[in-house]
């Protein structure tokens, strides 16, 4: 490869040879009908040959990269050193020349724009848009040759550096190539998004157009005037000022037109920059678009819309193939994926009237969000077409629950699976090859009947429509709010909450031995992964009780862990250190028997509520039938509301099973070569992995490819509610009961508290101190032994019946959930007051 390429002489293999733009502008210039200003680009041969031979360059890139990410005063001073070595290198004088060669084959004096093309910019996961720099005007080879040594300087940039770092690119392994192209003076210049870059939508593209030149729009000083064109029509006008608009309609249609054959070419969305001069467009840079979230592949012409299963689930983060295909063959509800995570198809629903109030009785009871999103859909008309019930439709009924639920139920419901989970546990042990596999299949199938099974629905609902009745009710009656809180704290059978209490009955083992506590920080404070260090403490004095409390507690409770039900998680049992953070709270911030107290005080507190309600109902008219039935459903929503936790316990419990079986399976393909890395198999669903396990055979380059997707789908925020068309439909609150500034959200659990906000994206980073409140995008059942610490809990993700709240109402921990951005509005260490009663929280500094 040669120093220097002609735009005709690049394509897509070239993108380690000439960068991310230089690739896009040699595509650009083989699309038919497309006009691309004449260039060449400097390779990154040239590149290489050059840092080479400057003195130091390789020390100092050895000393960046032991930086701290977020250490910006050491990257701003390394990358500066780094900048000024390149910029002061002497380029060799036959590079020179073939830059001169090049010059003279499109004039030599002509006026030339001099842009970077790193290896790692205008990629389909990570655009690295605006992080190197770009001249323009440029005459003379002289001239030139000083803006392309800028060019290659601006690799190392501060902002290039840190986005490098946080993004996973190593600095040693990305290369820059140098643009150099003709100068178009245009009458009007200016960017064209083929998806709507606000709504997403893919059916509308975005037109942006200045005067003259479109540096200050592409950069962000100006805005210019915005068109967004569907179907060959402008539908909106926005313009800078009262004159007329810089383009007409013909003009405007006329680049949706070129964007649409652009991103036909390129196979997704783009960000193209073009220039206009009289009717001609020439196009300087197309680059995708690595905002916009994929849409879920139907296979058809119609229309959809999607809600997402992450929000249902308090798990939003993006899952692995494997993990996306178990989630799958646990539930029987037809799913969709797109960028890691799933998405139900309620269109069908949304046609109907009878779908719609089934729709919104349940997505809706939980996630206001949500049902706006819907609702705004249904307003517009057209996308969904309304349609009459259709009777023979419907779905079959559930068996309704019996008039007065036996409580029993609970017990015998929970002891079957505890004794389907023993004989499994025996069995898969016993199991390898193809057996395995369709093993765990028929084990799935059997799971997802229990955990669909009427029984378990019955006893589910039970609890839940008990506490419906009496927040209902007892508001009506006594002017109480969600009284069913205080009446719900301390019930039996909530493996959930037992689980936080039991991490404070560990603490108790830790805390009266010093050396221990003592290990256990340097564990935390080195951020040591694995199970080794619970050997070590057995030579320590109290040692061995430590360990053994806490691997009591991972037998009960170690399957569990952020993110559960991807089962490629790491689960507690397999880094047992995760813990290690929030039991040196527990020491810290409790007194030894904290966990029996707290149940204890929980039990008393619905008691005396029961006593109080029961009391004032009796003193009304008609009280004494009042008194009655709500006595009724009082005992009705204690034996039952625990329930509602078990059943993601016992598939949980299954998940770990399955996982520790495949992960024996995978290093088995490991040893005869099958597979590189045991993890291969995390990035296969699990009918591939079952073919692999039959034929020996696996696809190297389908695994390589699938951890790169991964990799940017951890980068994206998927959406509650979007379109096939991509359109990302948001809802909002519509209340009017809320403080002036105070955020709104979904009352969850009842009360009151002022605190320091913790805001915490990582459980295993958490450091409460007492009176602090938790604020985390979602929690599912491992944030639980964060709760007991906490003076209150804010979620961005959640309902009233989803985990956190639940949880919340046992420990009578005042909690506020749904309340949009929130990690992003309330700062770490503010003071906020959260009321739990009404849906909302203050910043109060």
């Amino acid at each position: 490869m040669g120093y220097v390429l002609g735009f005709a002489q690049i394509d897509s293999t070239n993108l380690a040879d000439v960068g991310g733009k230089g690739v896009g502008l040699g595509e650009l210039s083989r699309i038919d009908g497309v006009r691309v200003p004449d260039g060449f680009c400097v390779t990154t041969d040239a590149f290489r040959r050059v840092v080479a031979a400057a003195p130091s360059f390789g020390d100092r890139l050895d000393r960046l990269s032991r930086v701290d990410p977020d250490d910006r005063e050491a990257i701003r001073a390394l990358s500066a050193e780094i900048r000024g070595v390149i910029e002061d290198v002497t380029v060799p004088d036959d590079l020179v020349a073939a830059i001169g060669d090049a010059l003279d084959g499109l004039g030599a004096q002509a006026a030339y724009a001099v842009r970077s093309s790193a290896t790692a910019e205008d990629l389909p996961g990570a655009s690295f848009a605006g992080q190197q720099d770009s001249f323009l005007d440029v005459v003379g080879l002289a001239e030139i040759v000083r803006q392309v040594r800028r060019c290659w300087a601006s690799l190392f940039t501060e902002r290039a550096v840190t986005y490098r770092r946080r993004n996973g690119f190593d600095d040693r392994k990305v290369l820059m190539a140098v643009v150099v192209q003709r100068m178009v003076h245009p009458d009007a210049a200016g960017v064209l998004f083929t998806a709507d870059p606000v709504t997403s939508n893919r059916k509308v593209a975005t037109v942006q157009a200045v005067q003259g030149l479109g540096e200050a729009l592409v950069s962000g000083r100006v805005t210019g005037d915005v068109y967004a064109v569907r179907d060959d029509q402008v539908r909106a006008t926005a313009l800078t000022a009262e004159t007329r608009p810089i383009l007409t309609d013909a003009q405007v249609v006329a680049l949706a037109r070129l964007g649409r054959r652009i991103e036909a070419h390129f196979g997704r969305p783009q960000d193209i920059e073009w220039c206009l001069t009289g009717d001609d467009v020439h196009v300087v840079q197309s680059r995708p678009i690595t905002t916009l979230f994929p849409v879920p592949e139907a296979g058809d012409e119609e229309n959809h819309v999607y809600v997402s299963v992450g929000h249902q689930q308090m798990m939003t983060d993006a899952m692995k193939p494997l993990g996306l295909s178990v989630w799958q063959l646990t539930t029987p509800r037809p799913m969709y994926e797109a960028g890691g995570r799933l998405f139900v198809d309620v269109a069908a629903q949304l046609a109907t009237p009878r779908g719609r109030e089934g729709l919104f009785a349940t997505l809706g009871k939980d996630d206001p969000w949500m049902r706006d999103a819907l609702r705004t859909i249904i307003d517009r008309g057209g996308f969904i077409p309304s349609r009459p019930d259709d009777p023979a439709a419907a779905a079959p009924p559930v068996p309704p629950a019996p008039a007065e639920p036996d409580p029993a139920v609970v017990a015998e419901l929970i002891e079957a699976d505890q004794e389907h989970l023993a004989t499994l546990r025996r069995t898969i042990a016993t199991l390898s090859g193809p057996e395995l596999l369709d093993f765990v299949l028929a084990d799935l199938a059997e799971l997802r009947r229990g955990l669909f099974s009427p029984r378990s629905y019955q006893a589910i609902m039970a609890g839940m429509e008990a506490s419906w009745w009496l927040n209902d009710h007892l508001e009506t009656w006594l002017g109480e709010k969600n009284a069913a809180d205080v009446l719900t704290q301390s019930v039996p059978h909530n493996v959930t909450s037992e689980m936080g209490l039991a991490l404070l009955d560990v603490a108790d083992a830790v805390r009266p031995h010093a050396e221990v506590v003592a290990h256990l920080r340097r564990v935390a404070d080195e951020g040591r992964e694995g199970p080794d260090f619970l050997d070590e403490l057995a030579g320590l004095p109290g040692g061995r009780e430590a360990r053994d409390a806490i691997l009591g507690f991972l037998d009960e409770y170690g399957m569990r862990c952020a993110g559960e039900i991807d089962i490629t998680r790491t689960r507690w049992s397999e880094n047992p250190a995760m813990l290690v953070p929030t039991i040196l709270g527990n020491v810290r911030n409790f007194e030894p028997g904290a966990g029996r107290r707290h149940f204890e005080q929980g039990l008393q507190e619905s008691r005396r509520k029961e006593q109080d309600v029961l009391t004032r109902l009796r003193d009304l008219p008609d009280g004494e039938r009042k008194a009655e039935e709500t006595k009724r459903m009082i005992d009705r929503v204690r034996a039952f509301t625990g329930y509602r936790e078990y059943p993601k316990y016992g598939m949980i419990s299954r998940y770990f099973a399955y996982k520790q079986a495949l992960l024996r399976e995978a290093d088995r393909l490991v040893r005869s070569g099958v597979l590189r890395a045991r993890d291969d198999v995390f990035f296969l669903r699990f009918e591939e992995l079952r073919e692999v396990v039959r034929t020996g055979e696996a696809d190297a380059g389908l695994v390589a490819e699938r951890r790169a997707a991964f990799r940017s789908y951890e980068t994206l925020t998927p959406p509650r509610v979007f379109t096939s068309e991509g359109e990302v439909v948001t809802g909002r609150y519509r209340r009017d009961d809320v403080p002036p500034g105070a955020l709104p959200g979904l009352p969850a659990s009842a009360g009151t508290v002022e605190g320091r906000a913790r805001v915490v994206t990582d459980m295993a980073r958490a450091d409460l101190e007492a009176g602090d409140i938790l604020v985390t995008a979602y929690t599912d059942p491992s944030w639980t032994p964060l709760f007991v610490a906490a003076a209150g809990l804010v979620t961005e993700v959640g309902g009233p019946m989803t985990h956190g709240a639940v949880i919340a109402r046992e420990y009578g921990l005042p909690a506020v959930v749904g309340v949009e951005r929130a990690t992003a509005l309330i700062r770490d260490g503010q003071r906020i007051r959260l009321n739990g009663t009404d849906g909302y929280v203050e910043v109060l500094d």
